[in-house]
């Protein structure tokens, strides 16, 4: 019986499998960063537009941590898969601090230096200017720090070998590859 992911794969056009193959990491750490980016975001405007509503960099932060403890548990199940050390969480706590400031640093700019807030714009600018700064630049730099930092320092062990269920030979319709 084939893995959920194998029968993914076996969808993928043929010339991209070897590609995800290749990078499986990087593709499990996006799936999971995506998931955790609709948490945050669904979090964040919650909070936000109820008991937060006049601290937007609160509410942000709230959702982001609460996305990263998540993505902790993901990463380090399915993403990367390795043995526990017992410095890892530590790691990961130290990382995610500074990638949750990396992650706020753009909706601190865009609200408290350049004033994207009430009342020097209306509030759907600010409403814009908040999510395009704190959830879309502050995700994506944030990420590309995360990735970088959470493969060097947290999750050292190498990748799983082909055994574990993802050989090329074992997807339906990659024989011919």
């Amino acid at each position: 019986m084939p893995s959920p992911t194998q029968r993914a794969l076996a969808r993928v056009p043929p010339p991209l499998r070897p590609l995800l193959l290749r990078h499986r990491r990087l593709v499990k750490f996006l799936l999971v960063g995506g998931l955790c980016f609709l948490l945050t975001v669904v979090i964040d405007f919650e909070l936000k537009f109820t008991v937060l509503e006049h601290k937007p960099v609160v509410a942000l932060t709230v959702a982001t941590v609460i996305g990263t403890v998540v993505s902790y548990v993901l990463n380090r199940r399915w993403a990367f898969r390795t043995g526990w050390r017992r410095r890892e969480p530590l790691l990961f706590a130290l990382v995610s601090a500074v990638a949750i400031a990396v992650n706020d640093l753009p909706l601190i700019v865009s609200r408290y230096l350049l004033d994207l807030r009430e009342p020097y714009v209306g509030p759907l600018a600010q409403e814009i200017a908040d999510f395009l700064s704190g959830m879309v630049v502050g995700t994506f730099v944030a990420m590309l720090f995360r990735f970088w930092a959470v493969q060097r320092w947290v999750f050292t062990t190498p990748p799983p070998a082909p055994e574990d269920g993802y050989a090329a030979t074992e997807v339906p319709g990659m024989s011919e590859m």
